[in-house]
């Protein structure tokens, strides 16, 4: 209505409006009539947009950032410098700046909402495959255990209580991964050490082997052709192959 030269949606260019002095006070301009203002009279927007009268509030956030401002502006002089549309400006400048810091923070909630999902999922994933690889070499120790307790058995004795001394150590390894994990809060998955070079083939038969005592009415061939030191995380490789295999055997035929 007051012919302002705007469409819905346009836009002015902000650096020659007064919301743009707005935004470095963070303070209010009130005018009721520019040509006897004392302050805008001779300002150089007034003239480039043609209004007479106009008031801005600033809309500031909880943080003190400023969003913009809410204004009102017409060609002709308005009695607007009172405390009544003053007090209605910056009534509604606070609900528009608290209802966006409100939205934020419902944003914010809903993200660590699905951020703590995402970590719950990781610490069932974490014990799962914690459970699963403990199952290994816990049931090699109690394969062991049976062995040395049948007659005849001291010619095996050292081997297999060599076994069962490693399958302790991997089972120890586990646990300080549980540890790690927990001290972490569970919030970064699985760590990973692959600073040193490791010789594989031990490690994998070492697995191969808990699994073969744990299951003996089931036949596991290997063929591991790696001769030299490798740059990886061989415990990792380990729970790898222990869940592959352990699966296979569980649930293949």
């Amino acid at each position: 209505d007051i012919q302002f030269g705007l469409s819905l949606g346009g836009e002015l260019k902000v650096e020659t409006t007064i919301c743009n002095e707005i935004r470095q006070s963070q303070k209010a301009v009130v005018i009721d009539h520019v040509a006897k203002d004392q302050v805008f009279s001779g300002h150089p927007t007034p003239a480039m947009y043609g209004f007479q009268s106009y008031i801005s509030m600033p809309i500031i956030r909880a943080d003190g950032t400023m969003f913009g401002t809410l204004c009102a502006i017409d060609p002709k002089p308005a009695r607007v410098n009172t405390p009544e549309v003053i007090g209605t400006f910056k009534l509604f400048a606070q609900l528009i700046a608290f209802h966006l810091d409100a939205v934020q923070r419902a944003q914010a909630a809903d993200a660590a909402l699905i951020e703590e999902r995402r970590r719950s999922q990781l610490r069932e994933q974490f014990i799962a495959v914690m459970g699963h690889d403990l199952r290994n070499p816990l049931a090699s120790i109690s394969a062991g255990t049976n062995l040395l307790r049948r007659p005849n058995m001291e010619e095996k004795r050292a081997e297999i209580l060599d076994m069962m001394s490693q399958s302790v150590s991997r089972m120890a390894g586990l646990i300080d991964n549980v540890m790690d994990v927990a001290r972490a809060r569970l919030g970064g998955g699985l760590t990973i050490d692959t600073g040193r070079r490791a010789q594989l083939a031990p490690v994998l038969n070492q697995v191969v082997e808990e699994l073969r005592s744990s299951n003996p009415n089931r036949t596991i061939e290997t063929d591991f052709a790696i001769p030299d030191p490798i740059p990886c995380d061989s415990s990792r490789i380990a729970q790898l192959l222990s869940n592959l295999v352990g699966n296979a055997i569980t649930h293949g035929s």
